[in-house]
This record gives structure tokens, sequence and C-alpha cells, in this order.
């Protein structure tokens, strides 16, 4: 499948006098994993909330599924599953309760209710867990039932909102093999995290949100580009080899008593050729080479002036999300 499965051009949208999003673009092939990143507050929910027709935006233009949000949420709805950052799921019935009455708001027939429960519950690895009440389930195990009930109407567009926050290394490592499947078999995935390694390990493409705006957009290898630093690191063994790659290479950074140099290099191909030719020219070779690039906690800190979240801790909700909140309770 081609094209674009999310589309936004201009998004606004404020409570009182907070802009939560000021003019937001963004562009989700369909059948990828596209990350959204940021602080706290930065808009990641209000985002989502928009694109799953949970909250209107003040300004803008959205397309989901080929569909517009203003003009047909209803068909934005039944292309679309969303996983929000807090549990959906019932802990008082069972996981097949849950699926059932997943099925039910569906309007499937009950034995393709049924049916669609016992596959999915079996492709997320629960069955031996289905007659359980849910409140018995790990956090892992919930996770992925959340995961089972969105899959219920056979969405091509699912919109994960921090989907491992709270979770172990192994259940964190496990939902990524859940997504990565899902992808595979066509899904388009927008994903919010603050797990930086997550966004490595699982998207095509990555936005950083601040202050309500896209800071940088790209691939994880195009934004590590965007920071300094990076540097091709060169080994020597023979000390005439290493004087002749430090007299070519002049504005490499010298260690004169491991014998290597550190060429400044922002990882490309090319760079990377331009180091390897002038060895060449100066008729010496290095024993040792290795490319050396800034990770996406780099990343994250240029662009958004905040350190990134390490993976070890639990983040709290957007203030974004406190602020709809009590903007809706008001409302009532």
């Amino acid at each position: 499948m081609t094209g674009l499965a999310i589309a936004a051009n201009g998004l606004r949208k404020s409570y009182g006098d907070k802009t939560v999003l000021d003019g937001v673009d963004l562009a989700v092939p369909t059948g990828t994993v596209f990350a959204l990143l940021g602080p706290n507050g930065a808009g990641k929910t209000t985002a989502v909330k928009i694109l799953s027709t949970l909250v209107r935006p003040d300004a803008g233009q959205v397309t989901v599924g080929g569909h517009d949000l203003a003009t047909h949420p209803q068909r934005v709805r039944a292309a679309i599953g969303v996983t929000g950052q807090f549990s959906a799921v019932d802990g008082l019935i069972t996981g097949t309760e849950n699926m059932l009455l997943m099925a039910d708001l569906h309007h499937l027939p009950k034995a393709e209710g049924r049916r669609t429960a016992a596959e999915l519950l079996a492709r997320l690895d629960l069955t031996d867990a289905a007659d359980r009440p849910a409140s018995t389930y790990s956090g892992g195990m919930k996770r992925r039932l959340d995961i089972a009930m969105t899959l219920v109407g056979d969405p091509r567009i699912i919109f994960l909102d921090e989907p491992t926050t709270g979770l172990d290394p192994r259940s964190r490592h496990d939902m990524w093999q859940i997504i990565r499947r899902l992808v595979a078999d066509g899904t388009t995935v927008l994903l919010t995290t603050q797990y930086l390694e997550e966004a490595d390990e699982l998207a095509d493409t990555i936005a950083v949100l601040h202050h309500g705006t896209i800071a940088a957009q790209g691939t994880a290898e195009e934004l590590k580009r965007l920071v300094p630093g990076g540097h091709v690191r060169l080994r020597f063994t023979d000390p005439a080899a290493y004087r002749a790659a430090a007299h070519a290479l002049t504005e490499a950074a010298r260690d004169d008593t491991a014998l290597t140099l550190a060429v400044p290099s922002d990882g490309s191909q090319r760079a990377l050729r331009s180091v390897l030719d002038r060895l060449d020219t100066a008729g010496t070779e290095a024993d040792e080479l290795t490319v050396h690039t800034p990770d996406l906690d780099d990343v994250f800190f240029a662009l958004t002036g905040n350190p990134a979240v390490p993976a070890q801790s639990t983040a709290s909700a957007d203030t974004d999300t406190a602020a709809a909140n009590a903007l809706e309770e008001n409302a009532r």
C-alpha cells in the first residue's frame, strides 16, 4: 500500500490561554510506524485525541485513512483503533468477556464476535489467561489485552499513546514485537513515547514535538545528524601509519598514546568515503575504523532543552491532558 494514512496541516489547539498545538504538520505514510516524541506538555496526547476524533481542533486540515476529519468523522472512526495511556481493560471481568464487550460495541454477530475474540487472544498470547479476571493480569498482559481489544474492529490505522509506560523491559520488548507484526501486516501505527530507545527501535519516521510545534522530523539517523559530535574513529598499531594519517587529516583530534584519531563527521556515507579517500592518498591504512554518531538522547536534549526521560522511570500524563480534562469538567 502507498500514500499517506494520516495527513495534518496547520493543526492548532488551545485550552484557555494555553496553546497546546501551534500549527503542527504531520505526514504518516501507510504501513509505517510514526513516532511522536516530546516532553510532558508538548502536545502529544492532544494530537492523538484530535487525530482520533476525540477532540476538535481549533484550526487545521486533517485526513485519516483518506477521510476528512471535519466532514466524515464516522468514517475516520471506522478506520482507526486507539490505545490510550491508561488501560481500558475492565478488571472485574475476564479477558474473553472484555473482548466480547468490544465485539458487541462493533456490532459483530455473536458467532463472529466469539471467533474474533478467540483469534486475537491467541494472536496476543493470552489464550491461557482468557478465562481469568483481568485484574489478575500483569501490566504487560493488560497492555496486550488493550491491544487485542483495539484490534477487534480490524483497524488499518492504530494510535498507541505511550503504550509501554510502566512496563518491565521484557514486557516492553514483547510489545515491540507486537507492533512490528502489526506493521508487517500492513497496519499503520502512530506511536507517542518518551522512551527514545523505543522510537529508535520501531519508528520509520520520528517527529519531535516541543511547545506545540514540530522541532524536527525525519528518520532516526537523519535526526542524529542534526546534532554535532559525530566522528569517525581511526585506530592504528603502526606509529608511522598513525603519523601519516594525522598529517593527512589535520582536523582530527589526536591521541598520541592510544594512536587514535577522531575525525569530525556527520556519519554519512559521503563523509566516510572522504576520510577513506584521504587515507588512500596518504598511502596509509587504519587497523580499525568505527563511526560514532549522537544518539536520540542527544537529539532530544538539543531540540527541547530537556534531558530525556530515563528508560526506567514512569512518565506522568501530559499536562495538556490535564488542561483538557479540567476544561471538559468545567463544561459539564
